[in-house]
């Protein structure tokens, strides 16, 4: 082959060099991305986001003074009241700090996430080509960071305190596993205000509106049985109660009771109904 006739394979469109970028015109395009690649794009987000963390680390004031303020707080106030002395009310503490701490930790995934949408970012996100849902799912598995780090002091904490679970190592890493899980599926709940509200302080102000009752009105703090009659029946209902008496059965017997299915049952359902909900608003948002 000539050198002309090289050149003019190179430059015909439909010429089948190898290496060649396929014409638009010929290519077959589709609406979906594989599993695969969903996972691919969710894990670069979280990278993103890790990386977002380390650039400004002040975002995990509230993940690491929060767990110390509270636990402290908390027992020393409550401990002789309630169980007598601070060692016995330890083991009753230390798993509703936990949750609370954890669960309370989620509201900022809301926050920040209507931060980034009002600064444009996410506007970026839905021209690329990459699976719609990889920028959610993206930033609620770089909150699981800040979920673990609140679970690990909060233990330290109740360690240096006198904590001693009778499970050992492997019943606080069960209970540790369970609430961060269950806190990434609530975290989709606040990612969805995220994506609905307004401004972030919206988000902030119907999240505590939400939660603040869903933890004070637990187990976590006092025994139900102290409660009047009337606030019992949703106490016991209430499904922060149900995650705070599976960790303190994992913690102190190392098994997984009815109390454990139900919370994570219930992170499940959480995840199958929010998750759709909030891809489907945050692709219908402006």
């Amino acid at each position: 082959m000539s050198a002309t006739t090289a050149t003019s394979a190179r430059l015909d469109p439909t010429s089948p060099a190898p290496g060649r970028i396929a014409p638009g015109a010929g290519r077959t395009l589709g609406n979906r991305v594989s599993l695969e690649q969903s996972l691919r794009n969710s894990f670069t987000m979280a990278w993103r986001g890790l990386l977002k963390i380390k650039r400004t680390p002040e975002q995990l004031f509230d993940v690491t003074l929060q767990p110390i303020i509270f636990t402290l707080m908390f027992t020393y106030i409550f401990g002789g009241a309630i169980s007598g002395d601070v060692q016995s009310y330890l083991p009753v503490i230390i798993p509703g700090i936990l949750v609370q701490t954890v669960i309370t930790t989620s509201i900022v995934t809301g926050v920040q996430l209507r931060e980034d949408m009002d600064k444009g970012v996410f506007d970026r996100f839905k021209s690329l080509p990459i699976a719609r849902i990889s920028p959610l799912a993206g930033a609620l598995l770089a909150d699981t960071v800040r979920y673990a780090i609140a679970t690990t002091l909060t233990f330290v904490m109740g360690y240096i305190m006198g904590f001693r679970p009778e499970a050992g190592l492997g019943g606080v890493l069960m209970g540790a596993v369970m609430v961060i899980l269950c806190a990434w599926a609530i975290s989709w709940v606040f990612a969805f205000f995220g994506v609905i509200a307004r401004t972030a302080s919206s988000v902030q102000g119907i999240s505590m509106l939400i939660l603040f009752p869903l933890t004070f009105l637990s187990n976590a703090f006092v025994p139900v049985d102290t409660m009047p009659e009337w606030l019992q029946g949703f106490v016991n209902m209430n499904p922060v109660s149900h995650l705070v008496t599976a960790v303190r059965e994992v913690t102190t017997s190392g098994t997984l009771g009815p109390d454990a299915a139900f919370a994570l049952i219930g992170a499940a359902v959480i995840v199958a109904i929010f998750a759709p909900l909030t891809v489907r608003a945050y692709m219908l948002k402006a």
